[in-house]
């Protein structure tokens, strides 16, 4: 059995603090700036100054798989170059900044007020509050400004002068800066309070530096000591666990770390800089509307980026693997997850970030050929990652109507499937291995041979986030929706310069009137892609009265005639005439046919006439992954395609 990667020991505060002082222990290049406010920094000063634990550190041995780029401690000096770590610091980087930057750096504290207003300041222990057993201790330390004179009304008048060593021993006022060397401040103070008739006071810094100084002198933190045999997963996991008080790190962050250490900026790849457009900027402005903040693919994730490369990178590693004669199960997996990307090299990512930037470019065409527009419309963000590899793939051959076509099918049995809702790691590897042999006149890959679409599930798609509820309005559009008002079909133009949202058919105030529960008048069947200024015409009543009001027109619409209102009805798979008998039922019914007739045409799957789950369940899980015994919800899961 394999041993522990790690040890847990006690180290001296003052040695942890002395190792970032000289660059022994420092951060990884992922690590955020230092933020810690003033009062947190009084509140650990305070904690410290009690021998109250504060918490484990974490750290990594250098020299191992792990290789970050390091960085000092925030105000550490650097002497002679940037020193080589013997440790990097990955839980605990606020503590120890700030415990040295008030100890041992020796200069000014730069920090914020709880208000996240920028100030400098002196830390101080008031040696009366300090011995006081029923004084509150963070009340004892005090935040003076740069020039240690503390004012009130607007600076006017002094409230506390500490701007020399003899006005702190007078106000007995400690420096935080001097709490691991206290003899030189003692002999000034013993000097400035010399006399019998000022023993006590003599007396009360003794008991002092017993009862609060010797805690720092003497103070040890738990280390647990991750040695250089860790693996990059082992790292990035451990972190998330640990690292509860910031945001969760990603492999993003991790990988842009191991690049850092070869001399690669991932991160100015990604972000850019004042000179450059990054990479999320350029995706932002892909066919991105002039009204608008970003386009179709402004929410691809720079984990979203990574993944698609790693499908690439695997699959040439399986691609070598299968030429030196390997078979089965001694290939190499595809995989897109979270381990793939901390094992991705620099060379494979600089080798296919045009192609797969590319790819997305292309994603962003083909999901507004679909007229899928905005973000908040997308049936799944996670289904763009093997769109993009597919199309950076097949390059031109995917301009070909025929493959065209299929990727069409394949899109569209991925959303009315709601296959991407879970599992998508396995679902990613093995539509980027499936779908071009697909193309390439193989069988049609598991997301289109195993979608089954409920044909009562269309009762239950109420939910606006609801993928298939997205994708039956995309539908519709796509099948030449022409505006009830202005019979425009809603083509890029037409849908923001429209506002064209999902609106009912039969208004909600109409059917709550007639005692339609919302569960059946919100759902899709009910619903249709409309431009705002319509769905005001529409208002709340009887669809017969407001098509009568459209026929008839007024100063800001002209008439329409019945037999072309008709028609754009039609347009929309709605009966005019059973619209206009206000008959909801036979309505419902109907349209919820002609819904499932458009689905059937676009995933080329019969729907399933068995009973529906209740919205928001998976509807399907993937055969490996229950096969497996793992939740179909484990992003660690890879797929041998």
């Amino acid at each position: 059995m394999a041993g522990s990667t790690f040890q847990t020991n006690p180290y001296d505060l003052l040695k942890l603090l002395e190792d970032c002082h000289r660059g022994a222990l420092q951060l990884p290049d992922f690590q955020r700036n230092w933020v810690w406010d003033e009062d947190r920094i009084k509140g650990l000063i305070a904690s410290v100054s009690r021998a109250f634990p504060v918490g484990a550190l974490m750290t990594l041995d250098t020299g191992g798989e792990v290789n970050f780029k390091p960085r000092s401690v925030e105000g550490a000096p650097v002497k002679d170059g940037l020193t080589s770590p013997q440790s990097l610091l990955l839980d605990g980087q606020q503590r120890m900044t700030s415990l040295y930057q008030v100890t041992l750096r020796g200069k000014v504290v730069e920090t914020v007020t709880p208000k996240n207003k920028k100030v400098k300041r002196w830390f101080y222990i008031d040696i009366r509050k300090a011995l006081d057993p029923l004084a509150d201790r963070e009340e004892a330390i005090i935040g003076v400004p740069e020039d240690r004179v503390q004012r009130t009304d607007f600076g006017r008048e002094v409230v506390r002068d500490l701007s020399s060593s003899d006005r702190e021993y007078a106000e007995l006022m400690y420096p935080v800066a001097s709490v691991f060397d206290w003899d030189r401040w003692q002999d000034g103070f013993d000097r400035h309070w010399r006399g019998d008739e000022h023993e006590d006071i003599r007396q009360a810094f003794r008991d002092f530096k017993r009862q609060v100084l010797e805690n720092f002198k003497y103070y040890r933190v738990p280390v647990i000591s991750l040695d250089r045999s860790t693996s990059k997963e082992a790292v990035c996991v451990v972190f998330e666990k640990v690292n509860t008080g910031g945001k969760p790190l990603d492999a993003f962050e991790l990988v842009t770390a191991m690049y850092a250490a070869d001399g690669h900026e991932l991160r100015k790849d990604w972000y850019g800089d004042e000179a450059q457009k990054g990479r999320l900027g350029r995706f932002k402005e892909t066919l991105r509307p002039a009204d608008s903040e970003f386009g179709i693919i402004g929410g691809v994730s720079n984990t979203d980026f990574l993944q698609a490369i790693s499908l690439f990178y695997t699959r040439e590693l399986r691609r070598q693997a299968e030429q030196a004669g390997r078979t089965g199960k001694d290939l190499p997996a595809v995989i897109g997850n979270r381990q793939a990307l901390l094992s991705l090299p620099l060379a494979a990512y600089k080798k296919y970030e045009k192609q797969v930037e590319q790819g997305f470019v292309q994603a962003a065409k083909f999901l507004h050929m679909l007229h899928i527009y905005r973000i908040f419309d997308l049936p799944y963000q996670s289904q763009i990652v093997p769109l993009a590899a597919i199309l950076a793939d097949i390059g031109d051959a995917g301009e070909h109507e025929s493959n065209r076509l299929k990727l069409v099918r394949w899109y569209w049995n991925g959303v009315f499937g709601e296959l991407y809702g879970s599992a998508v790691e396995t679902r990613i590897a093995r539509d980027f291995m499936e779908v071009p042999r697909w193309l390439d006149g193989g069988p049609e890959p598991s997301t289109v041979s195993e979608t089954i679409f409920r044909s009562d599930r269309l009762k239950t798609m109420r939910m606006r986030l609801s993928a298939a509820y997205k994708g039956v309005n995309a539908l519709l559009m796509g099948e030449g929706a022409q505006d009830f008002r202005s019979g425009q079909k809603f083509d890029h133009t037409v849908f923001f310069g429209e506002n064209v949202d999902i609106h009912h058919i039969f208004p909600q105030d109409w059917c709550k009137k007639n005692g339609i529960k919302p569960a059946i008048y919100d759902s899709i069947i009910n619903k249709t892609p409309l431009s705002f200024r319509t769905n005001r015409i529409i208002g709340g009543v009887a669809p017969s009265a407001y098509l009568s009001r459209l026929e008839r027109g007024d100063k800001a619409t002209p008439a329409i005639p019945e037999e072309r209102l008709d028609s754009y009805l039609r347009s929309h798979l709605i009966d005019p005439l059973l619209l206009r008998m206000d008959d909801f039922d036979a309505f419902m019914a109907d349209r919820q046919r002609q819904l499932l007739s458009l689905i059937e045409r676009a995933t080329g799957k019969l729907a399933y006439t068995g009973e529906v789950q209740e919205e928001g369940e998976d509807l399907e899980a993937d055969e490996d992954v229950l096969e497996s015994g793992l939740s179909p919800i484990d992003d660690r899961l890879i797929v041998a395609a």
